[in-house]
């Protein structure tokens, strides 16, 4: 009996805990089915004909491929420039011993966004860099780098040093040690904070809002193509918050064990 009632509580806790996440997110999917009337009736349809036509809206009067192939490139290089200057950074911090470095690139991370957002729109506008791939993965870099730095500095302390060491007898380069003995063993981290980096940058609102234009506009911002003065098409938004969302989702939870065990892992100090 102590066994099933402490799984009874264990199980009402976890609803506890998941029904407040899982909520709105249901709700979305359902209202991306529902029509304009459906969606504003009170009380709320539980009931109801489930449709396309928001769907349809999005993809065939909005050109949404388009946003989603833009956020798909400055999110693929953003994530790929932060760990390409990240990885070493890091892995130079946990060698040596940069502790007041680390906590620098952490102060910067905390930093909030819209500070920089002034500085980056005259430093673009000035270059001709308004509305390019270029600025808004610029952009995007300054904030995924130091979290790739946090993540992985603390990582690649638990590297034992002697497996770097031996490597070096054996004649290999520092270059050669990081990129085939390191990196393999701290492949979840990497896994970690590649999901974590190219999440921030999937999502970002802020820096494309004021940095980009019709060329590169990127889904979150895609968005507003449905928010007029006059009316606010709830199905398409909530469609397009479908089409945002899914990807980011299926991304998480492929790789959820990697991104858990990085983490875990990555705060041991040992």
């Amino acid at each position: 009996m102590k066994k099933i009632a402490g799984k009874l509580v264990f199980a009402l806790l976890v609803l506890f805990v998941v029904i407040p996440v899982a909520f709105p997110l249901i709700w979305i999917l359902l209202s991306s089915f529902k029509t304009q009337v459906d969606i504003t009736a009170s009380p709320p349809r539980w009931l109801f004909e489930p449709t396309l036509q928001n769907y349809e809206k999005v993809f065939r009067e909005q050109d949404f491929l388009k946003f989603f192939i833009n956020s798909t490139i400055v999110g693929v290089s953003a994530t790929l420039v932060s760990l390409a200057l990240g990885l070493p950074a890091a892995w130079s911090i946990a060698r040596f011993k940069q502790t007041k470095l680390n906590l620098l690139i952490l102060v910067a991370r905390i930093m909030p966004g819209i500070a920089l957002l002034l500085p980056w729109f005259l430093i673009f506008s000035r270059l001709g860099l308004i509305d390019s791939y270029a600025a808004l993965v610029m952009a995007h870099v300054i904030i995924g780098l130091p979290l790739v730095v946090w993540i992985m500095s603390s990582f690649f302390e638990q590297v034992p040093l002697e497996i770097e060491e031996s490597a070096r007898v054996d004649g290999a380069t520092r270059q050669r040690t990081f990129l085939e003995i390191v990196l393999p063993i701290s492949s979840p981290g990497v896994v970690t904070a590649t999901t974590l980096s190219f999440l921030f940058s999937w999502n970002n609102f802020m820096f494309s809002q004021v940095l980009s234009m019709e060329r590169t506009r990127t889904l979150p911002i895609a968005v507003y193509n449905f928010v007029s003065y006059a009316e606010i098409d709830w199905g398409a938004v909530m469609a397009a918050a479908v089409v945002i969302i899914a990807p980011a989702i299926v991304l998480t939870m492929f790789f959820q064990k990697y991104v858990i065990r990085g983490l875990t892992m990555g705060a041991v100090k040992g």
